[in-house]
């Protein structure tokens, strides 16, 4: 079978003038593209590179796969970015692997994602989104500590962009500790990602990832927890310790937490998934304060990267390889398509 695999490569060099440095912190390495083709060709598959916009599009067209790989995550801060390579494949009619272009699109908008997983019955930590105007701002910030006292937040909050993965803008920066630093940290947020901001109370408490996959029904694959190496009070899982993870944290799987704990975490994973329509993969996140669970985001379209990506780190706790996680990603779409 030809299998096309859909990404972004992350480009050499920093990020363009102006930029956050974590501009392209979403795109892959090609350490992921060359891992996934490998896998896929030990199956007896031909992999076909397809990349991502213009050159997918014309690939796609000219000689379509037999299915599409897909980890693209789309280039820009659209909030429907990671939708446009199932958009296309379904326009397309192409099968691919992963959740469709709605499920895609409203985990990546996290105020749309918290209202699905209450109506869900999954329980969330007290937030509000919060828009800049158009153009220049010139306020004073005096605004700012009345909208914590209006929304019933106690301190600290956490800020984060409100359209982005791979913990882009997620920095010790976005841990409130103090009224004063709401307005100034909201803006440099706006300023550096061009969307509006969700402010959500911290949960101080365990930080635990959940590995869904397959369909009919969906399963846990395994729950992982990020222990800090240095015990502290607010711990935040922020992109700083995610770049320097092999000395900032542990990954402990299972987690030493009660079993009621877990099967609460997974039985929420699980909720989100089924209420936002996912398919085949997913990982979503929480944190655990006086053994409730609190949902705080799913991504159904994890990294990949066999050096660093969470989902792998959880498939190799487990006892898996990564060509393992990759054939039953592959496995589940196959199965959902009635493919041999």
């Amino acid at each position: 079978m030809r299998i096309g695999i859909a990404f972004d490569l992350k480009p050499d060099g920093p990020a363009p003038t102006g930029a956050p440095d974590d501009f392209h912190e979403e795109f892959d390495s090609p350490v992921t593209v060359r891992a996934v083709a490998a896998a896929l060709r030990s199956f007896g598959h031909e992999p076909i590179e397809l990349g991502d916009g213009r050159p997918f599009l014309e690939a796609v067209q000219k000689n379509p796969p037999d299915l599409v790989f897909n980890f693209a995550e789309g280039t820009g801060t659209s909030r429907s970015r990671e939708a446009r390579v199932p958009a296309v494949c379904e326009m397309l009619g192409i099968p691919y692997t992963g959740s469709d272009p709605l499920a895609l699109a409203v985990a990546l908008d996290k105020e749309m994602c918290r209202r699905v997983a209450e109506s869900a019955e999954v329980t969330v930590p007290k937030g509000f989104t919060f828009s800049f105007p158009a153009g220049p701002y010139d306020g004073d910030f005096a605004e700012f500590p009345a909208m914590l006292e209006e929304s019933g937040l106690g301190l600290p909050v956490i800020a984060k962009p409100v359209c982005e993965g791979s913990s882009k803008g997620i920095r010790s920066r976005c841990l409130i500790r103090t009224p004063e630093a709401l307005g100034p940290t909201l803006l440099a947020l706006w300023q550096d990602y061009r969307q509006p901001v969700l402010v959500e109370e911290f949960i101080a408490g365990d930080e635990l990832t959940v590995a869904i996959i397959g369909n009919d029904p969906p399963q846990p694959l395994g729950v992982m927890r990020v222990v800090p190496k240095q015990p502290t009070e607010h711990f935040v899982y922020s992109l700083e310790v995610k770049r320097d993870y092999l000395n900032q944290v542990d990954y402990e799987i299972p987690p030493k937490l009660p079993r009621d704990v877990l099967r609460a975490v997974e039985a929420n994973a699980l909720a989100v998934f089924v209420a936002l329509g996912c398919r085949d993969l997913a990982r979503a996140d929480f944190r655990v304060r006086d053994g409730v669970p609190y949902f705080l985001e799913i991504n159904p379209l994890p990294g990949l990267n066999p050096e660093s990506g969470d989902l792998c780190y959880l498939a190799y706790g487990l006892g898996h390889t990564h060509i393992d996680l990759i054939r039953m990603i592959l496995d589940a779409a196959k199965a959902r398509y009635g493919m041999g």
